[in-house]
């Protein structure tokens, strides 16, 4: 924050946000986290009965949904919380997970769930989930849907970016086509996307087992019709497909000569 130049309250001391909760009143209308991930041994047997595990005791071997419940008691009546969690916190059955984030999903917290591609992190390269979690939605009983791996672009090996603002092209960058698909979704006017986007009702969370990942309600992107009849398209890719076979022969039977030159037979 300071970096940002971003002036906070952040208590007249360093404090541990489990322990020592030095904030224990703040109700915040916007709250933004990126926990660590997974994290084990953090506690868990000093806060069996504390106030903030409303929706179930998180379990000792990983903090996700403590940090998850511990952000939605600090939430004020109409209090939004965007987080970033590693993608197992949507699909967790263990030691308790899944029934917490049943009752969390079954109170109407959950307004929306974007799935992320890899590499947008400098620290790790594993794909990550941002969460909606917001008191008194706009959209009662219902939960937004994003499928977003496939947005972004390589700046280099490594490390993957969004693009932002509106495009050469005319078309919106990622980061706005984002908000503004939220945006649309919160109003009522979304148009769901097939491969996108989908907008779920708690009772077909319920049919999925209250599994949040993305895909399992966004479906497979519709591929357009190339207008080439199926025969005639498996005729082609039959007969491509023999070629290749012939000459992946004619290499293996090259190979096997080269080798054979040099002394040793396969």
């Amino acid at each position: 924050m300071a970096i940002r130049g971003i002036d906070a309250n952040f208590g007249p001391y360093h404090a541990d946000t489990f322990f020592n909760d030095i904030h224990k009143t703040l109700k915040s209308d916007f709250i933004m986290a990126n926990p660590p991930f997974n994290l084990s041994n953090w506690g868990q047997d000093k806060l069996k009965d504390d106030v903030r595990w409303k929706y179930g005791t998180p379990p000792a071997g990983n903090a996700n949904y403590a940090w998850i419940q511990h952000m939605i008691h600090h939430l004020a009546p109409n209090g939004k919380i965007g987080l970033v969690l590693a993608n197992g916190a949507l699909s967790s059955q263990s030691s308790g997970e899944g029934e917490i984030r049943k009752n969390i999903i079954e109170d109407d917290l959950v307004e929306g769930i974007v799935a992320l591609p890899t590499q947008l992190f400098y620290s790790v390269t594993i794909p990550v989930t941002l969460w909606f979690i917001t008191k008194n939605k706009k959209q009662k009983g219902k939960t937004l849907f994003i499928d977003a791996r496939k947005m972004g672009y390589m700046v280099d090996r490594k490390h993957r970016d969004f693009t932002e603002g509106l495009q050469e092209d005319g078309t919106l960058g990622d980061i706005d086509l984002l908000a503004k698909t939220f945006e649309d979704f919160q109003n009522g006017v979304l148009e769901e996307k097939k491969g996108f986007t989908s907008i779920a009702t708690i009772e077909d969370i319920a049919k999925q087992d209250y599994i949040l990942t993305p895909g399992r309600y966004v479906g497979i992107e519709e591929q357009e019709d190339d207008g080439e009849p199926f025969e005639e398209k498996m005729t082609r890719l039959t007969s491509e497909l023999s070629d290749m076979f012939k000459k992946s022969h004619e290499l293996e039977e090259e190979i096997r000569k080269k080798l054979g030159a040099i002394g040793y037979e396969v």
